[in-house]
């Protein structure tokens, strides 16, 4: 039985599950704070009826005659609370006087509804209060409250211990800072459960791109997203069945085309004019080079080859000895090491057409490597007659030349570097050739590094 579309696992449903989440969290904060926090979770003093407490008490106080005020001050206090009546004219009166007030809010109450002065006095500490201002208290602090009569006496009250909560602004700061952490982490967990399978699908089409064989991706996350995955799937695989038809294609051809050569050239040994004998050979030489050429590049042979670390250093070094066995020096310059992660005898094979380019037309080239932040830069140099810019926009086009200097006498079939720019794109990276003014031809190869491994550093 399929599960009801609300069900199913969404983009939205996640969405929706973490700001409920967090709306829970948040009130599950909210409860503990009032179940743990003691007299803080206590409504605010505006709120608590504290100060209508005080009100009545002040108007009781200030209609009696000042000779029973301090015997009804005494029976007005409570538990939570003690009162006390201060004569006009006295040490402590005059202590009072010079006191300001530390809650404006609670002052503004109580002042508009008594029509005195108010002055609230939290944790007052007892050395700095004159001897007449007992407040009964043992401890360092105290709270207090204290309200000036019309006659200039007043009425202090004096709680041994805090029974209202904390300012109003102050609660609502704590319910945005309960309500920011619980968003933040379910933001946090969310966000990570939602990017590990866009990561992973990141991560297959970079490894597509250069290895074609890629197994297929495992179907995770959202629904959306696994439609996505889906999808990708089946185009790879229509990929790779058209590329597995092409080269079966090829490989047929090949072996079509062979035969009836290898038959010109028997029939060739037949024909008694050696200069005609000559051109027939050099036909069939030319065309079995352009076919061999071409299948080289269509099959690209290094499809199959797994990527890999490997020492770029190494691989271009072992290209400048190659070369030398033949008595051709080519210059290397560079970090001796230089691990990478690819295929290593498709990218030997890259930059080995490009040193044959050079010695074909030009000089002996110069390797370099360099390392750029995100990607290794390796510089092909030669000291040759270089490239027109027209040459240099179509170059790297299939069977392209260059007029008079590049020929089938001097050269391949105009593949070489078609395929080094096949190589290079198939690790993510790119080429340029360009002809710099002090001469020559350069080709720059940029290959990014695509892995986050931190061994990937020149040493």
């Amino acid at each position: 039985m399929r599960a009801p579309s609300w069900l199913a696992d969404t983009i939205a449903r996640r969405f929706a599950l973490t700001e409920i989440l967090a709306v829970g969290v948040t009130l599950g904060l909210m409860f503990l704070f009032k179940s743990l926090s003691g007299p803080w979770a206590q409504e605010p003093l505006e709120r608590s009826g504290v100060l209508n407490e005080v009100t009545d008490m002040v108007r009781m106080i200030e209609a009696a005659p000042p000779s029973i005020r301090p015997s009804l001050a005494t029976a007005a206090g409570s538990n939570s609370k003690r009162v006390r009546w201060i004569p006009a004219a006295t040490q402590a009166a005059t202590f009072l006087d010079a006191s300001k007030g530390r809650d404006e809010e609670v002052q503004q109450t109580v002042s508009t509804n008594t029509h005195h002065t108010t002055v609230v006095l939290q944790e007052l500490s007892g050395k700095s209060m004159p001897a007449d201002l007992d407040l009964g208290q043992n401890g360092p602090h105290v709270h207090v409250m204290a309200v000036r009569l019309l006659d200039r006496s007043w009425v202090v009250f004096v709680s041994p211990k805090r029974i209202w909560g904390l300012p109003r602004t102050t609660r609502w700061l704590i319910w945005v800072l309960f309500l920011v952490v619980s968003i933040s982490l379910f933001t946090v967990l969310a966000a990570r459960r939602f990017a590990g399978p866009i990561k992973q699908l990141a991560m297959a089409v970079r490894d597509f791109g250069i290895n074609p064989q890629a197994p297929a991706i495992p179907e995770s996350g959202p629904r959306e997203l696994r439609q996505v995955i889906r999808t990708f799937n089946e185009m790879k695989a229509q990929i790779q069945k058209f590329v597995s038809y092409r080269t079966m294609m090829l490989a047929a051809i090949s072996h079509d085309l062979r035969t009836p050569l290898t038959r010109m050239r028997l029939r060739g040994e037949f024909i008694e004019d050696a200069e005609q004998q000559q051109r027939l050979f050099r036909d069939v030489d030319e065309m079995q080079a352009m076919i061999d050429g071409a299948l080289a590049f269509f099959r690209d042979d290094a499809v199959s080859e797994p990527s890999t670390p490997f020492d770029l250093a190494n691989v271009l070094l072992t290209i400048g000895n190659d070369y030398a066995d033949q008595q051709i020096e080519i210059g290397y310059e560079g970090p001796a090491h230089a691990a990478y992660q690819g295929r290593p005898f498709a990218l030997k094979r890259a930059f080995s057409n490009l040193v044959e380019n050079a010695l074909e037309y030009a000089t002996p080239p110069s390797i370099e490597l360099l390392r750029e932040p995100n990607a290794y830069v390796v510089l092909i140099r030669d000291r040759g007659p270089g490239l027109p810019d027209h040459a240099l926009a179509n170059i790297f086009l299939p069977y392209y030349r260059v007029e008079k200097s590049r020929n089938r006498n001097t050269g391949g079939v105009g593949l070489g570097l078609c395929v080094a720019r096949a190589i290079v794109q198939g690790h993510g990276g790119e080429i340029r050739l360009s002809s710099p003014r002090s001469g020559g031809l350069e080709a720059r190869i940029v290959l990014p590094l695509i892995s986050d491994d931190p061994q990937h550093n020149i040493s």
